[in-house]
């Protein structure tokens, strides 16, 4: 019988905020109390530091199978580990992508034993070119909890809808990259003064919100749920906002690229500053801080997306996409929670409870009984993001030279200690 006790530590979930000692025995929360006497096998001392459960990062790119010089599933699993996370929605574009039970099952099981659940997304068209719907009953049976064709859109909105109307009986979610490519045209950055003046083509925010609007009205009409990816426009949290507000089942996420950072970095013509959506302007990091407090958007997602140093040379030509799963915990405390923004239970609800809850997943909790999904960090802990040692096998972080404060330094997947960077 395996057994962890943490001493003295500052536990916070989603609604308790305290001093305790915890005891995990075989993967579980076992006791949660003052002054805990066991001759348990492993001690952490947990004086100065805080005790959550463990994050859920519900939109990441393993690039695994068919990119696997960018990323692997193995490499992009110890990245999730040392960011406080063990568990994630792998999304579809791979090469081949996910519209394959055998690709479901190949990165399921490859993913064992890493310490990281891993839930891949199946595809919501065939080869994400809307080569007709995927077989979802077979999709679902392999391991798929929910579709996307992230990477792009739908194009076609019957399609769309469709798949939202099967999703009520196969009770898969239905997840949407917002993007019209006929608006987008393109474009490399954000459509404004800073495109203008590096003179590149920039990627309009109607693109964004509109298909945003179109989501919900398909959603709305055959009442199905839709999630909404990486939201990046004042825009689009507003048209969330009140469709969330008229009853329709819709959630969403952001990253925290899109509230801490503009437009204005990419005059530096850096590749690992654009991605897709792309940052935006002031006026649309504070309006995703507004929707992040008011309850408009559900959780804090990273859209780790790596890319090797040779793809992000020529800053017109890259991909798209930043990694970030090594940053994400950090990032939110420096930017929402020691800016006094939202409190630590609410990190825990955005980055913890709520994309489990969305997807119908073991809700995490400090309490007896509940798996020790657990990350132990040291919020106050200033440190300068070095791409190089990032264990991603990618180094495409907008955040490298940035000082961050606040750090994971244990990560606990069902009571084993796989991360530790005391």
């Amino acid at each position: 019988m395996s057994s962890l006790i943490i001493k003295n530590i500052r536990a916070v979930d989603a609604k308790n905020d305290f001093i305790t000692d915890v005891l995990i025995t075989d993967g579980k929360i076992a006791e949660v109390a003052n002054n805990i006497r066991d001759g348990a096998e492993n001690k952490i001392d947990g004086t100065d530091l805080v005790l959550m459960p463990s994050l859920f990062d519900m939109h990441v790119h393993l690039r695994d199978p068919g990119f696997t010089h960018k990323e692997d599933i193995i490499t992009g699993c110890g990245a999730a580990l040392a960011g406080g996370v063990t568990g994630v929605l792998a999304m579809p574009n791979t090469n081949p992508p996910c519209d394959d039970p055998e690709v479901i099952r190949y990165i399921i099981n490859k993913a064992e034993g890493t310490g990281v659940d891993v839930y891949p997304v199946g595809c919501i068209t065939g080869k994400m070119n809307g080569e007709g719907l995927c077989d979802y009953e077979a999709l679902k049976a392999a391991g798929c909890i929910c579709i996307s064709d992230d990477g792009k859109p739908v194009k076609n909105a019957e399609q769309m809808r469709e798949a939202l109307e099967l999703s009520n009986t196969n009770g898969l979610l239905v997840a949407s990259h917002c993007e019209d490519l006929d608006i987008i045209r393109g474009g490399i950055m954000n459509k404004g003064e800073t495109s203008a003046k590096l003179g590149v083509k920039g990627m309009d925010r109607a693109s964004e919100d509109y298909i945003t609007a179109r989501e919900i009205i398909l959603a709305s009409s055959v009442d199905a749920r839709i999630h909404i990816c990486h939201v990046s426009t004042e825009g689009s949290a507003a048209i969330i906002r009140f469709a969330k507000s008229r009853g329709i089942k819709v959630t969403c996420e952001t990253a925290p690229h899109y509230f801490m950072l503009t437009d204005k970095l990419l005059e530096k013509r850096d590749a690992d500053y654009r991605m897709n959506p792309p940052l935006r302007t002031p006026e649309d990091v504070k309006a995703i801080i507004a929707a992040i407090k008011d309850g408009t958007i559900d959780c804090i997602i990273t859209d780790h997306a790596p890319h090797a140093a040779n793809e992000k040379a020529d800053f017109e030509k890259a991909p798209n996409g930043v990694v970030g799963l090594e940053t994400s915990l950090a990032a939110t405390l420096t930017a929402l929670y020691h800016t006094g923004e939202i409190s630590l239970n609410m990190v825990v609800e955005l980055m913890c409870v709520n994309p489990r809850r969305i997807l119908g997943l073991e809700i995490p909790a400090i309490q007896v009984g509940k798996t020790a999904d657990l990350v132990i960090a040291d919020i106050n802990r200033k440190w300068t993001v070095e791409p190089e040692k990032l264990r991603s096998k990618s180094h495409n972080t907008v955040f490298k030279g940035m000082t961050l404060t606040g750090k994971p330094l244990v990560t606990i997947s069902k009571g084993v200690i796989r991360y530790d960077a005391r």
